[in-house]
């Protein structure tokens, strides 16, 4: 006989402002407590250090979550000079020091290195596996991994201020995939010093932004109640950037049965006529989320089949 799954049938997005000293996974577990829900998972780790958006998915809302991390993100962080630390942030040891302290357009010569598509090397301490184990458990362990460079996208950063000589305030929009702790070591590189993050702020991801947000404190003092589930976005909401195509009844059923949906029918070259091959849409009966498909060929092809 199949285990019942604890917890109730909820759907949708709750954008959590997780606040510093939190893990991502205590949060998403505080989050599924208050609203009872049987499935939660989030759209993109926060640091414990770090505070802001952290968008938490709950029951069939998690199905979308590689869309929302595939988002752009924005972040806002204080950067310390002169100290190189074992975790690039403010939470590790002390590994290195340096007197440099450099100047403001020091600081602002070197940032057009550091926008659009370029190679970094994740820090040690990172979720990223090696040879099956997490990176920052070998660090742990004394036996932090040599991780190679990966591509990602810096959109912009910029230097906000300069609180003393050593702090400076940054505003990074990356894609997917990107350390901010891994930008503030190589900027200190960069200046002939060492740097780690102080200070890290999300402010936006995905589609999602700060005025979608509540706080962990606030939801908790919500409770189970009717007022907590006012902050439940539709699961749709996470798919803002991805067009909606209508279908009759009947072709909804097909996608729900995991069948692909012909739309070679004349009758439809209008609503297909937008569509290109490979597309992946988001496929409407009336006000409802069916599934996410492909358009392919002139058909529909199932890729998450969602139980709304």
């Amino acid at each position: 006989m199949a285990r019942r799954r604890r917890g109730r049938p909820v759907h949708g997005w709750v954008v959590l402002d997780k606040p510093s000293g939190v893990t991502s996974t205590q949060a998403v577990g505080r989050v599924r407590r208050i609203f009872d829900a049987q499935k939660a998972g989030h759209g993109g780790t926060l640091d414990p250090l770090a505070s802001g958006l952290l968008p938490i998915a709950l029951g069939e809302a998690t199905k979308t979550v590689a869309y929302v991390m595939a988002g752009i993100k924005t972040y806002r962080f204080t950067l310390q000079w002169g100290i190189a630390t074992s975790t690039d942030d403010a939470e590790g040891e002390i590994a290195a020091r340096s007197e440099v302290r450099p100047e403001r357009t020091q600081i602002e010569a070197v940032l057009p290195r550091f926008e659009g598509e370029i190679r970094q090397v994740p820090p040690a301490f990172s979720a990223i596996k090696v040879a099956g184990e997490r990176a920052y458990d070998l660090a742990r362990e004394g036996a932090a991994p040599e991780l190679a460079p990966r591509p990602i996208t810096i959109e912009r950063l910029r230097l906000l201020d300069r609180p003393g000589p050593d702090l400076a305030r940054f505003e990074a929009v990356s894609g997917k995939g990107a350390y901010m702790r891994a930008l503030a070591r190589d900027l200190g590189r960069a200046l002939g010093t060492f740097a780690h993050i102080r200070e890290l702020r999300r402010t936006a991801v995905g589609p999602f932004a700060e005025a979608d947000a509540i706080s962990l404190a606030s939801l908790e003092a919500l409770g189970h109640s009717a007022a907590a589930f006012e902050h439940l976005l539709p699961v749709e909401t996470a798919l803002d950037d991805i067009p909606a195509l209508a279908l009759t009844e009947t072709e909804a059923q097909r996608l729900r049965l995991g069948q692909a949906v012909s739309m070679l029918a004349r009758a439809n070259r209008d609503r297909i006529a937008e569509l290109t091959n490979g597309e992946v849409i988001c496929a409407m009966a009336g006000e409802k989320l069916v599934a996410l498909a492909r358009y392919e060929a002139g058909d529909l092809h199932p890729v998450r089949v969602l139980n709304l």
